[in-house]
């Protein structure tokens, strides 16, 4: 297979990829009992939608406000650098969250530390993400962004079904001593990385004039985000399918609604494993279609918009776990579909010495929105009650058709102001 050769005709790529690995593995041992904690802690009270929403907000709002710095310093410093200080910091907070395990008064602090963790991610997402075409040729672009992509899908599979376990059978302080572990074990393989000088994607390019890192300020990556409206499109897609919030949803259904094990660990360790599957298929299918040019991409989009909307109304329809977890398949191949493609847009387009502020201001879009979301969510949940909640995913359908809109009308005004200009050239 592609991804085969990949990993072994690209040592650099392939130590990124196992750092990617080992760290999502701990995220999704971390998310699986920290939720599951929290509906212990608040059940039996009028708070646990806004609880569970305040959990997942406390991973966006602090990145979402860390977004500006973050770029600036993926786009300054030494990418490599960064990532290594953000893995063993984060491995630190993550220790933190053991005081949490306590009992119910310790609640607050999973916020606390929570935030501590997901601030030091916003800086190593952005940097990982800019270092991509640094280590890949121009060619291997797609299928090294599909591959991260699906890792993601996999460990979230892999990691939910684990964390499940581990958290039954262990308890959740086991979970969480691995969660550290897996962080330094990522700096460790980080840490064997070699950067070429000039980024292997732009090695048979066209040469053009390197900005000065002293310049490369954030007010200049809006002033190039301005000029250059195909890049605006592309930093919309994570954030217009962000417009409905799947976690929310997910953890009350796997708690609440189709319940299996302690406090619903293996439902909701079989909805996330849905997603994650649901992950991984999404790009594998469309890369089979693909001739991996921008055009094509962006058209993908549209399709995995579409998947989404199919997914939430088959979602509100699933009268068992089962075909809720098919449900989720679907939505989740739509959303690792556009993911994946907008992440490869803007390395295709976007020069260098911008990457590190284009994907900082791409998360921070996603983080902003989806922040919006999860809380709207959580309060619709404490107002309408969650026997009713079919009503929500239903809801969440129709809003999933704006932004299929707004990006289908988007491709077709790119690609006529596209095919005008190549005329004129």
């Amino acid at each position: 297979m592609n991804y085969i050769r990949l990993l072994q005709s690209n040592p650099d790529f392939t130590k990124l990829w196992a750092a990617q690995v080992v760290s999502l593995l701990g995220d999704w041992f971390n998310t699986i009992v920290i939720s599951a904690l929290i509906v212990v802690y608040t059940e039996g009270t009028n708070y646990q939608g806004i609880a569970i929403s305040g959990y997942l907000i406390t991973r966006l709002i602090p990145p979402l406000l860390m977004r500006p710095y973050a770029g600036v310093l993926a786009d300054r410093f030494d990418r490599k650098r960064l990532l290594i200080i953000s893995d063993t910091l984060r491995a630190l907070a993550v220790l933190g969250l053991l005081f949490t395990t306590q009992g119910r008064e310790y609640l607050p602090l999973i916020y606390v530390f929570t935030t501590l963790q997901f601030l030091l991610s916003s800086i190593f997402e952005p940097a990982r993400n800019a270092l991509m075409p640094s280590v890949l040729y121009r060619d291997q672009l797609v299928i090294g962004n599909t591959l991260s992509s699906v890792t993601w899908s996999a460990m979230l599979a892999i990691g939910a079904i684990i964390g499940g376990i581990v958290a039954d059978q262990f308890g959740i302080q086991t979970a969480l001593i691995i969660d550290a572990g897996t962080f330094l074990l990522s700096a460790l393989i980080v840490m064997t990385l070699t950067i070429p000088d000039t980024p292997r994607s732009e090695i048979g390019q066209e040469q053009r004039v390197v900005i000065d890192k002293a310049k490369r300020t954030f007010i200049d990556g809006i002033r190039y985000i301005r000029k250059n409206p195909a890049t605006a499109a592309a930093i919309f897609v994570k954030a217009g399918q962000s417009f409905t919030s799947v976690d929310t949803i997910l953890i009350i259904y796997g708690t609440s609604i189709f319940v299996l094990g302690e406090q619903g660990t293996t439902s909701m360790a079989i909805l996330w494993s849905a997603f994650g599957i649901g992950a991984i298929i999404g790009p594998l299918i469309t890369n089979r279609f693909s001739d991996e040019s921008v055009r094509i991409l962006r058209r993908s989009i549209v399709i995995g918009y579409a998947m989404i909307v199919i997914g939430w109304v088959l979602w509100g329809l699933s009268p068992s776990l089962e075909l809720l977890a098919l449900a989720v398949v679907i939505r989740a191949m739509g959303s690792s579909i556009n993911w994946t493609y907008s992440s490869i847009i803007i390395q295709k387009i976007v020069p260098d010495e911008y990457l590190g502020r284009m994907f900082s201001l791409d998360f921070a879009g996603f983080e902003m929105v989806m922040a919006v979301s999860v809380m709207v969510t959580g309060i619709l949940i404490d107002t309408i009650k969650i026997d009713n909640i079919q009503t929500i995913v239903f809801g969440f359908a129709i809003v999933a058709i704006i932004p299929l809109i707004i990006w289908a009308v988007v491709v077709q005004q790119l690609e006529k102001h596209e095919t005008t200009f190549s005329k004129r050239g």
